[in-house]
């Protein structure tokens, strides 16, 4: 079962409605893709169906419904789709998914922890252990957590191809963690050990993040969705309450 929910970054009430069919995609196995009117592919539906007012809800290409559903009223929609697994491949949208959430609240976390090493030492600093584990909590920590939570919020709405959430991406995060956390004590206790179970679990969270984001970037032919010229698609009214 294909479901659309046609919204606009303008729209308060978009928000309201995607995040209810985001509770929804987690309990039911449906397909759910949130269409930006302000792309092609969100015009193209609108001047095929005529909808003029979002959000807008299609179900298997046909006009189902306006404005902000409750979830029971969500379910409804969808109750002939079974139970979806504990492991998802789902369509981002505008809203930032609680991972994506995550990823990005630890590294501006990482950011604040590597720059105390700065606030303390008065700058970088210039013994070994401190200065290592500095680096280790900005690239390990804030570029890598950044990359994390941008990269699969915004890789798939720029190619409008699902990414595997779920299980995958908290075991992801979860491996990042505690690599970070071990190269850091690695270095400044100076034990082998504990770099090299650092270094393992990070290579391993990089190789999750690998396995989720090839499939966005290169998605098998038939799993692409298809898209409309969209160069004439009506504009969109306001919002539904």
């Amino acid at each position: 079962m294909k479901v659309q929910l046609l919204v606009s970054e303008w729209c308060e009430p978009c928000d309201r409605a995607e995040a209810i069919w985001r509770e929804v995609a987690e309990m039911r196995e449906i397909e759910l893709e949130v269409l930006d009117m302000a792309q092609p592919e969100g015009r193209a539906v609108a001047k095929r169906l005529g909808i003029r007012s979002i959000p807008a809800l299609v179900i298997d290409d046909a006009l189902k419904g306006l404005g902000v559903p409750t979830r029971s009223a969500a379910l409804e929609y969808v109750a002939a789709a079974p139970p979806r697994a504990r492991t998802t491949v789902l369509h981002v949208g505008l809203v930032m998914g609680t991972s994506s959430r995550a990823a990005v609240l630890a590294a501006v976390a990482y950011l604040l922890v590597g720059g105390g090493f700065f606030a303390w030492y008065g700058g970088l600093p210039q013994s070994e252990p401190p200065r290592l584990a500095a680096i280790h909590l900005f690239t390990l920590g804030f570029v890598t957590f950044m990359i994390y939570g941008l990269g699969e919020h915004l890789l798939p709405r720029f190619t409008g191809n699902p990414i595997r959430f779920g299980a995958a991406a908290w075991a992801q995060q979860g491996l990042a963690h505690a690599g970070l956390l071990a190269f850091v004590l690695g270095t400044l206790t100076e034990t082998r050990i504990l770099l090299s179970a650092g270094a393992t679990l990070a290579w391993l969270a990089l190789l999750v993040f690998t396995t989720r984001i090839l499939p966005v970037l290169w998605p098998a032919p038939a799993s692409r969705p298809a898209t409309g010229d969209g160069a004439e698609a009506a504009s969109p009214g306001p919002a539904s309450q």
